[in-house]
């Protein structure tokens, strides 16, 4: 399970690995630009998934950023048994996921428009020569 849009590309990767051939998703708007406002749940979870959940399949959600932790917490209330992962976390909504990869601090300016911008500049940093893919391609 994806949350649209940050979770997209992480929730793909995890895909690939896993050798998973659908990701549901869910898309959840918590800002607007770069500033937070209310929350506004703009694509629902399926009613296939949400049944599955209930009969207890392990689900897992991905998400690129777990901030304040008010998107964790509204997408925690609809699947409260799945495995939430996220690939940052902020103090404030750390306790929200079950995995991170990393932390980062709350006072960091780190929106998920940042880091993709961030990735982006990383690789280019790295030596990436034009025309090469920001993502690696397994062969």
């Amino acid at each position: 399970m994806a949350i649209a849009r940050g979770g997209l590309v992480p929730a793909a990767i995890v895909a690939r690995e896993l050798n998973i051939r659908t990701v549901e998703t869910v898309a959840v708007k918590s800002y607007d630009h770069q500033s937070q406002s209310g929350i506004k749940v703009l694509k629902e979870i399926s009613s296939p998934v949400l049944e599955l959940a209930r009969n207890g399949a392990k689900i897992l959600i991905v998400d690129d950023l777990v901030d304040t932790g008010s998107t964790a917490r509204v997408v925690r209330e609809m699947l409260p048994g799945a495995h939430f992962a996220t690939v940052y976390a902020k103090p404030k909504g750390r306790e929200l996921v079950d995995t991170f990869i990393t932390e980062v601090s709350q006072d960091t300016g780190f929106s998920s428009h940042g880091i993709w911008m961030l990735l982006m500049q990383h690789r280019s940093q790295a030596g990436r020569t034009e025309g090469q893919s920001l993502l690696p391609m397994a062969g």
